[in-house]
Formats: structure tokens, sequence, C-alpha cells
């Protein structure tokens, strides 16, 4: 099968009903969840729903072809980081196409891999699947990869073990068979307020967390100086990052509160809880001492936010051959951020990323995906459903 080179009128008819749902992390997906729904039923899909607590988001779960055999997942987030404060040229939820680029909230990361997916799937649906696929869209990826933990508890529950998944986030088709793990914390520091003329009868609980912070940031130098390393990343070693804090009321004010939030981002192989281990041990045996002399109350409360597994599948693995079967290409690749994949993973199935469109344009004002990375993603799951068509996989 020949690579296309333009998307099919389907699919850009789906990215722009899939964009044009405002699904915020922070608000619900149900409609858009509704409208997929909607589109599955001619296609005889069964589908499991799963809610969060107050069901308000909801994660899909849907099999085409054959019940009661191993399949193919493919999986993709609904949910898109907010644009709050962000200059857009364009309406970021309404496509607007210019110069070969569809732009819009969530065209990149990762709304076109689910249009690609609905798009194609029905002419094969048809056809009649020897091995099921399985369609996985969750919510709440954006945020800790929040939601697809329900789908997999319910996936597993219900008996279902597929034979493997692809994860369509934005790898410009490139199949990625690793991508780092994530630990983030929120760090609470209470110490004592006082009159600043009278500093050392309080506990600076700004000044505590600059110090924490000043440790993190050692940590990271030392990652980034000694290693270890994996060359096959764009960045080769463990990162430690903090990326928010707040504190203090007034400048003659000993601050009595500061919170801030940190993260780890760690190689396959390198354990995130070693490095908060000797966080803590630092907190609780330089810190908190000077502190406690002053207020006993004072001192550090430290709650794991979030957390994301690294993946490692092999370069040898089925699906990573297969992968680069259906790109059309022997490359594969490692990448710092994380994704649903690695959850997948956890729960035994191997697991790749492969999907349309740049991780250097997500996130940002005027995220695009080009329209030839979206054909490009047509014709990988056409290769995909093919082979399930004949019976392979």
């Amino acid at each position: 099968m020949k690579p296309q080179v333009a998307p099919g009128a389907e699919t850009l008819k789906l990215i722009r009903a899939l964009i044009a749902f405002p699904t915020v992390s922070r608000d619900s997906n149900l409609e858009l969840i509704d409208y997929v729904r909607e589109l599955l039923r001619p296609l005889d899909a069964d589908v499991r729903m799963t809610f969060n607590h107050d069901r308000r988001k909801a994660n899909l779960f849907a099999t085409l072809g054959p019940r009661g055999l191993p399949g193919v997942v493919l999986s993709g987030h609904t949910d898109v980081v907010p644009v709050d404060g962000q200059a857009w040229a364009t309406d970021p939820f309404r496509v607007t196409e210019r110069d070969g680029r569809l732009y819009g909230r969530g065209t990149s990361d990762m709304k076109s891999f689910i249009a690609c997916a609905l798009a194609v799937a029905p002419a094969f649906v048809q056809r009649g699947l020897h091995t099921p696929v399985h369609l996985a869209f969750s919510y709440d990826e954006e945020v800790g990869c929040l939601g697809v933990r329900g789908l997999l508890a319910d996936m597993v529950q219900a008996g279902i073990k597929p034979l493997s998944c692809i994860v369509g986030e934005p790898t410009e088709m490139r199949p990625v068979i690793a991508h780092k793990g994530k630990q983030s914390y929120r760090c609470t520091v209470r110490g004592l307020a006082s009159h600043s003329a009278y500093a050392p009868y309080g506990v600076n609980a700004v000044e505590a967390a600059a110090e924490a912070v000043a440790f993190l940031k050692q940590l990271a130098r030392r990652h980034r100086d000694r290693g270890p390393y994996d060359r096959g990343f764009d960045v080769a070693y463990t990162t430690v990052h903090t990326g928010v804090i707040r504190g203090g009321t007034a400048l003659n004010i000993v601050p009595q509160d500061c919170v801030f939030d940190f993260e780890f981002r760690n190689l396959p192989g390198d354990d995130p809880n070693a490095l908060l281990q000797e966080f803590e041990a630092h907190v609780r045996g330089v810190i908190e001492p000077e502190m406690h002399a002053v207020d006993p109350r004072s001192g550090f409360k430290i709650v794991k936010m979030s957390e994301i597994p690294a993946l490692d599948t092999g370069a040898e693995a089925e699906i990573t051959a297969l992968a680069q079967e259906f790109s059309g290409s022997n490359d594969i690749a490692k990448v710092s951020f994380g994704t649903e994949a690695s959850q997948f993973q956890v729960a035994g199935v191997p697991t790749v990323v492969c999907g349309p469109g740049s991780i250097r344009e997500a996130h940002k004002p005027d995220e695009f995906v080009t329209l030839a990375q979206v054909a490009q993603c047509e014709t990988f799951l056409r290769r995909l459903f093919e082979r399930l068509v004949a019976g392979g996989r």
C-alpha cells in the first residue's frame, strides 16, 4: 500500500469535529465521548465506559470485530491543555487550515490520531476483522494519566487481554519504544510568622523552601554531570525540576507558609524513589533541625501529586517490529515526555507510541499538525487494519 499524500475528507471532518469540543482537562469531556459513541454505533462496537468520581468525565473502551479474542489497542486521550494566557492567531477550538497545516488546540496532542482511527476503521469492520481492534479513549492524561487507570482496571476486570497497544501521541510517526517516568510532588513548608525586624524569632518558610529547592537543583546538576545516561533520549539523563513556588505576604513579615511543586523525570531503570529519599533525608536532617529549634511545629510536608511509570519496550518486541513495518521505517526513538503507554505496559500489554504531529508543537499557542503527518497516520492505520482483516497481528 502506497503512502497517501493528503488525508481523506472523512478524517479532516472528524479532526474539525473533535477540536470543536473544548475538552480542557479541568472541564467535562462527555460531549466528545457521546459523539464518539454515536459514530461507533453502526459498527456494532462493544462499548465500555468508566467515569471519574463526579461522572463529569468518562473513558471509552470499544471493541471492534470478534469478541473474546485478544486484539490490538489504539489509545488516545481526549483532554487538552488550557489556552488561557496564550496569544493565538486563530480560534483554538476551530480548525484553521493554512499552508499545509491544521491549527487548533489538540491537532497535534492528540485528537488527529483519534480522528484517523475513527475514519479508517469502518471500511475494515465492514470487510470483517479476524483480530479485534480496541479503541481506548481516556480523560485527564494531561494532569497525570489519571483516567486511563480506571479504563485499565475495568479492562482487566472484564478479562480483556490485548495482544499489544499503540498510543497515538505526537511522534512524527516514528515508533517510540521508551519514555521517561515522572513523579511529581507538592511540598508545603510551615514556618512561624514574626515582624521582619525580629526575624531570628520567626521561622522563614520561604527561606527554608529555597534551601530545599537549591538541594533539588544540586540533584539535577549531579545527574546532568554524572549520569546515568541513555544516549537514545534527547535529554539523556534523569531530570529534576521545580516548577511552581508561592509564599509570603509582605516584605516586613517573616513568611509562615510556602508551597512549591517539583518533579523527577527518570530514565527507565533509574529509581525516582531513591531521589525522593535523598531529598527527604536532607530536609529532615539538615533544614528542619534549625526550624524546630525555634518552633517544633514548623517543618515540611511532602505529598505525591502524580506518577507515570517509565516505558521500556524492547527493540526486538513484536509490536516494535509491526510499528516499524506499518510506518515504513526501521527507525525507533526514545522520548523524554511521559504517556499512558507505560500504564498499558504495567498492565501486561506490550506498547509503543506512534502518532502524527510533533511534541514541539504541543501545549503552545497556534498548535498545529501537518496534513502530510495526518496522511502518514492514515496509511499506518490502514496497513494495521489490513493485517487484522487478513488474520495476522
